[in-house]
């Protein structure tokens, strides 16, 4: 097992350490560094309920307020830069000429004149949707729909799309993800592709990486995590495990995703804070903060906010290293 005391001596020991690596590049640029930024899914999810909770309801407000914090309080001096919608952020239906329609309850002037608001901030905005028929939360996906919801993205100004796998034969994954990617290349609009390919298939010894490192930015590997330390400590223990079958796909332009940074909500003490964001920048992982970052205690902050930690998650060179303790 694994326990916060053995990630405070890495967080103090290991942020020195140089990384190395001899990755290929991804074909669409970007990602060159693991991504870093906010999303809205691990503390918000899918609340749409405005009139009974406007402060932490997923809308427009929420997204420009967690940029404009993101700006001043100092995120963005140190990396952070994606803001990402989540799902349940359109209308149930499509509309009659067959085009994605956000909320209006929720985004009452459209997603491009979000993507406009955060774009002036110097950040960038992603958005969400699913390769099958339906969202994970029942919304449309985009089967059949692939070259329209992708230009629509582009037309609105969308800097990064993350497709799920909900309501899909995983059997189609190897023809649909790479579909998407062409599709968003063929936009001429620089899109960060993130997949959730690997997280739902079942045998994880077998799992295609290099053909999702020809389509990918980055892949989602395991579980969602939760606002806790088991949950954490779980994925860390996952991927200390898989290591050997994860760490020569990663590099600039394509990267693991163990998921989201809980830092700053209720599940995790000083120490275990520490120890996933040590653990995450050792892993050379996307590290995309889902958090309120108007109640953001100061050493919360120091803590997303390390130069010498996030300098490590941000080597140009991109080497992944095992997270393994001492003792394992």
């Amino acid at each position: 097992g694994i326990n916060a005391e053995y990630g405070k001596q890495w967080y103090q020991r290991r942020v020195r350490e140089a990384v190395v690596s001899t990755q290929s590049t991804g074909d669409n640029g970007l990602a060159r560094t693991p991504p870093m930024g906010w999303l809205n899914w691990e503390r918000y999810r899918c609340n749409t309920d405005c009139k009974n909770d406007p402060n932490n309801c997923i809308s427009a407000d929420l997204f420009l307020t967690m940029a404009k914090l993101m700006k001043y309080e100092g995120y963005a001096d140190v990396g952070y830069q994606y803001v990402n919608i989540d799902d349940c952020w359109m209308e149930r239906e499509r509309g009659s000429d067959g085009k994605l329609v956000p909320n209006p309850e929720l985004f009452p002037n459209g997603i491009a004149a979000l993507a406009d608001a955060i774009h002036a901030l110097g950040l960038k905005i992603g958005i969400y949707e699913d390769y099958g028929t339906h969202t994970c939360g029942g919304f449309p996906g985009t089967r059949g729909h692939i070259e329209d919801d992708v230009d629509l993205f582009a037309k609105w100004g969308i800097d990064s799309l993350k497709l799920d796998g909900c309501y899909c034969n995983v059997s189609e994954f190897a023809t649909g993800y790479p579909a998407v990617s062409k599709a968003l290349n063929a936009t001429g609009r620089p899109i960060l592709y993130s997949c959730s390919w690997p997280a739902y298939l079942s045998d994880k010894d077998h799992v295609p990486y290099g053909a999702m490192a020809e389509s990918c930015n980055l892949w989602r590997n395991y579980a969602d995590i939760q606002d806790s330390w088991s949950s954490v400590a779980n994925i860390i223990n996952w991927f200390g495990d898989n290591h050997g079958n994860l760490a020569s796909f990663a590099g600039p332009g394509n990267w693991n995703d163990p998921d989201m940074l809980i830092i700053g909500d209720f599940g995790l003490s000083f120490d275990q804070s520490q120890t996933q964001m040590a653990i995450w920048s050792m892993m050379a992982a996307p590290l995309y903060m889902s958090n309120d970052l108007r109640t953001m205690e100061q050493w919360q902050k120091e803590i997303l906010m390390n130069q010498e930690v996030i300098a490590v998650d941000q080597d140009p060179l991109g080497k992944t290293r095992s997270p393994s303790f001492p003792g394992q």
